[in-house]
C-alpha cells in the first residue's frame, strides 16, 4: 500500500508535469461536480483545494435533497419540478446508498402563518410536481403527527401537513463525487492552496500552489481555470484582476446536533412566519435544527455559530419542539456555513439562489453558488458554458455526458447491511448497527471495509464506545479517500465529530493513525 505522505508526492509531479484542459480551484459541490462532469466528458482535468474536499459551506448544509417547498410561495413552481427531479434520480439511479427518504410534517398551529387548507394545497401540489412518487401529501390529525413525532409541542396543534423529501450525508456524498470524479480520470489533490496564477500574455494559464501539510510548493498550467472557491471567489478573482468589483455577498447558516431521547419517524418544518421556516430533522441517530440566515462580511475562514445563533435556533425549534428535546446539554455539535448569492441590495433571506458565472479580464472563469439537491445539473451547466466560450479554450469534441452515472458503491443499503451482518460466523457477526452504518455510508464500499476487518480484527472495534464508527473507516480514509489529518477523518469521513465523540484521546489515535502512514 502507497504511504500518504508518498502518493501526495505523486500526485503533485502528475499535477505539475502536464498541461491539463481545464484546471478547478476548489472541491466544494461545485467544483467536484464540474470536475465530474469535466472528466466524463473525456477532458483531462485537475481538482485542486485549499482545504479538505467540502471542507467548509459544503459540509454545513441541512443535509437535505429536496424539492423546496417553499419555493411554491413565490409562484417557482418549474423550480421545484426541476429540483424533484434531480432528488428523485439521486434516490433512484444515482446515490440510492446515500440518499434516504424521509417524511415531513408542516405543524398548523392557532394564530399561525398559514392555514390548513392552504398548507394542505400546498403538499398537494408539491407531491403532484414529483408525480406523486412519495406519497400523496395531506393534512393529518394532531394525534397523527404525534404517532411520527413525539417531541412535538401539542398546545395549539390544529393539524399537520405531510410531503415526503429526502436526506443525505453531505461529507460522505462529497467524497464519493470526488471518487467517481477520479474513476472518471480527473486528478485531485486536497490541502493544496493557491498561492499566485500563472499568467501567459496577460491570459490566466494556470496556478502556483503550495501544499499545506509540507510546505512543497509547485504549479499546475492549464488551458482554462475554472474558480470555484465559494465563498473566497472573489479573493481569487482579485489574484486575477486588482481592480476585480465584488461578484457575491455571503449568508451565514448555522445548525445544531442534539442527542435525541426517542425515535423519530418524521422530520418537522416549522413556519416562523409567511417566508422562513426551522427545520428539526433526525438525522445519525440525532436531531439536527436549523437555520439561520444574515448577512456575514467577515473573513470565510472564521465563520461560527455564535451564542446568539444558538439562542435562535433553539428558540424557533420551541414553536413546534417540546422543551425537554431542546436542553443546551444534549448538544454534541454547532457548525455554520456560508451561502454565496448574487451580489446586490436587499435582505439576504429574499435574494435569489442561483449560479453565477463570470468570466474576468484573464480569462478566468468564476462559479458561485449551487446546492446539493441540482449539483449535477449545475455541473453539467456550467460545463456547458465552459464548452462554448468565445475561442472554445477547451476544443470542439467534448464526449456526450452519459445521463446516468451512478456514484461508487450503488447497492441497496439494506442488502449491503443484511450481508455484512450474516457473512461471519453468529458468534463473530458484525454489530447489526455497525453493518446498518457501514451500508448507508459507504454502499457496497463497505465490502471493502470489512475484507479489511477479516484480515485485522482490530479494525472492526468502535472508535468510539458510544457511536457506530469503526476503525476500519479511519484507516480507509487514510488510504483511499485522501484524508490527510484529523479533522478530515472525524468530520468528513467519519460521524465521530456531530456526535460529540471525538475525544481528545480518539483524536489522539487518529493522529497516530494518520502519521503512520507518513514513515518511510
Amino acid at each position: 500500500m502507497i504511504a500518504m505522505g508518498t502518493e501526495r508526492a505523486q500526485i503533485r509531479e502528475e499535477l505539475s508535469s502536464a498541461t491539463f484542459d481545464l484546471l478547478v480551484i476548489g472541491g466544494g459541490i461545485l467544483g467536484t461536480s464540474v470536475t465530474w462532469m469535466a472528466a466524463q466528458a473525456g477532458l483531462r482535468v485537475a481538482m485542486v483545494d485549499a482545504g479538505d474536499f467540502a471542507g467548509a459551506t459544503s459540509s454545513a448544509s441541512s443535509k437535505l435533497v429536496h424539492g423546496g417547498l417553499r419555493y411554491l410561495q413565490t409562484g417557482n413552481v418549474r423550480l421545484v419540478a426541476e429540483n424533484h427531479r434531480e432528488r428523485r434520480a439521486l434516490a433512484a439511479d444515482i446515490a440510492p446508498h446515500l440518499v434516504k427518504p424521509l417524511t415531513f410534517l408542516v405543524p398548523i398551529y392557532k394564530g399561525g402563518p398559514h392555514g390548513a387548507a392552504k398548507l394542505g394545497a400546498g403538499v398537494f401540489l408539491y407531491s403532484a410536481l414529483s408525480v406523486f412518487g412519495d406519497g400523496m401529501g395531506k393534512v393529518i390529525t394532531p394525534q397523527q403527527a404525534v404517532s411520527k413525532v413525539p417531541a412535538l409541542r401539542t398546545g395549539g396543534l390544529r393539524a399537520a401537513a405531510v410531503y415526503g423529501d429526502h436526506q443525505m450525508n453531505d461529507s460522505r456524498v462529497a467524497v464519493m463525487t470526488v471518487r467517481a470524479a477520479v474513476d472518471a480520470g480527473a486528478i485531485v489533490l486536497n490541502h493544496a492552496e493557491v498561492v499566485d496564477l500563472r499568467k501567459t500574455g496577460g491570459t490566466v494559464t494556470g496556478a502556483e500552489l503550495r501544499d499545506r501539510l509540507d510546505g512543497t510548493e509547485f504549479g499546475v498550467s492549464a488551458r482554462l481555470v475554472l474558480n470555484a472557491t465559494g465563498p473566497w471567489v472573489d479573493h481569487l478573482r482579485r489574484m486575477e484582476d486588482p481592480d476585480a468589483d465584488p461578484s457575491i455577498r455571503l449568508s451565514k447558516g448555522a445548525h445544531l446536533v442534539l442527542r435525541r431521547h426517542e425515535p423519530w419517524k418524521a422530520a418537522l418544518t416549522t413556519p416562523i412566519d409567511k417566508y422562513r421556516v426551522s427545520f428539526a430533522i433526525p438525522w445519525e441517530d440525532h436531531l439536527l435544527l436549523g437555520t439561520t440566515d444574515e448577512a456575514y462580511e467577515g473573513d470565510p475562514a472564521e465563520v461560527r455559530p455564535t451564542e446568539a445563533d444558538i439562542a435562535q435556533i433553539l428558540d424557533e425549534a420551541g414553536h413546534s419542539v417540546r422543551e425537554e428535546q431542546l436542553r443546551r446539554e444534549d448538544i454534541t455539535y454547532a457548525f455554520a456555513g456560508l451561502r454565496v448569492l448574487p451580489g446586490g441590495p436587499g435582505q439576504v433571506a429574499a435574494a435569489k439562489r442561483e449560479t453565477v458565472v463570470t468570466r474576468g479580464k484573464g480569462g478566468m472563469l468564476s462559479v458561485a453558488g449551487g446546492k446539493w439537491t441540482t449539483y449535477r445539473h449545475i455541473g453539467r451547466h456550467v460545463l456547458d458554458t465552459l464548452a462554448h466560450l468565445p475561442g472554445r479554450p477547451l476544443g470542439d469534441d467534448l464526449a456526450d455526458i452519459l445521463p446516468v452515472v451512478p456514484l461508487p458503491g450503488l447497492a441497496s443499503p439494506d442488502a449491503v447491511a443484511m450481508r455484512l451482518w450474516t457473512d461471519r460466523e453468529r458468534g463473530a457477526r458484525m454489530d447489526p448497527l455497525v453493518a446498518r452504518h457501514l451500508a448507508t455510508h459507504y454502499g457496497s464500499i463497505a465490502f471493502d471495509l470489512a475484507r479489511l476487518i477479516r484480515e485485522d480484527p482490530a479494525l472492526g472495534e468502535r472508535i468510539h464506545p458510544d457511536g457506530p464508527d469503526i476503525w476500519a473507516q479511519a484507516l480507509y480514509a487514510r488510504d483511499h479517500e485522501w484524508a490527510a489529518t484529523v479533522d478530515d477523518v472525524v468530520r468528513r469521513r467519519t460521524t465521530l465529530t456531530v456526535r460529540g465523540l471525538d475525544t481528545a484521546d480518539v483524536r489522539a489515535k487518529i493522529a497516530q493513525l494518520l502519521g503512520e502512514a507518513l514513515k518511510p
